[in-house]
């Protein structure tokens, strides 16, 4: 029985009743908003108990579909506007699934001072960290904003990352058609051919996935850093030496193709 389970596919395992069951627990606790199609989360459990297996068997045959997204604008605090991505509650459910399966591939590589969107990690963790680092003399700091970095992933880019990791073509193929989806903004559709939309429950694993190349770069510099999403800063004992790693990190962002 063990060696059965350890044979799973990689979609085997998304679609694990168990996962399954876990994920949908989940995007309840996490409520949001319906998507394109107007269900709610309170829906989706008696929506679930009709069409579960059908859901399944179309991922399987390769036949799903995602849901359009829906695009949502919300305010930011420098008075600009942020878009979110809000898939349907039951994209938001498999996306959920799939994202607790791929999240064991990756976890344990990656970087220590990666604190976003990881369990046992937090903004506040992200904190005492960067208080450390000064304290420990580290006062010169180089801080650094991906601006725009969800909106412009290269999503074959990305699907070769994960590719290296993840041999099961289906589980590729349905990440492919969720980076794919349109979005829906004011009544209108538009083409996604780039981007990760923030508010779906695998964008910020997938992000992860691509930052973490920024992580272990900065870890093969030796370098004090602390990093949470798309925000990062690095920690130096002098202008001097903040002005020259800032540099450095600026040309290695500008010059690897893996990032926008």
């Amino acid at each position: 029985m063990q060696g059965r389970v350890n044979s799973l596919t990689m979609i085997e395992k998304v679609l694990n009743r168990k996962n399954l069951y876990k994920a949908y627990r989940q995007v309840v606790r996490n409520k949001g908003s319906a998507g394109v199609d107007g269900m709610k989360v309170t829906e989706l459990l008696s929506f679930l108990e009709s069409n579960r297996d059908r859901i399944a068997t179309s991922i399987l045959n390769h036949s799903y579909v995602p849901k359009p997204i829906k695009g949502v604008e919300i305010p930011k605090s420098n008075g600009k506007t942020r878009l979110l991505g809000v898939p349907t509650v039951v994209d938001r459910w498999l996306q959920q699934a799939l994202s607790q399966v791929l999240m064991t591939k990756y976890e344990l590589t990656f970087e220590e001072h990666s604190y976003g969107f990881r369990p046992e990690k937090n903004i506040h963790k992200a904190v005492t960290q960067a208080l450390k680092n000064i304290n420990d003399g580290y006062q010169d700091i180089v801080d650094i904003d991906l601006k725009g970095f969800f909106d412009e992933v290269d999503h074959s880019v990305l699907l070769q990352l994960i590719y290296q990791r993840v041999k099961c073509p289906t589980t590729l193929r349905l990440i492919r058609k969720w980076l794919r989806a349109p979005i829906q903004i004011n009544g209108k559709l538009h083409r996604r051919r780039k981007g990760v939309p923030q508010g779906s429950p695998l964008s910020p694993l997938l992000s992860n996935i691509l930052l973490d190349l920024l992580d272990k770069e900065l870890e093969r510099r030796n370098l004090k850093y602390v990093r949470y999403a798309d925000d990062f800063s690095i920690y130096t004992k002098s202008k001097k030496e903040a002005r020259k790693v800032g540099n450095e990190i600026y040309l290695f962002l500008k010059e690897n193709s893996d990032f926008p």
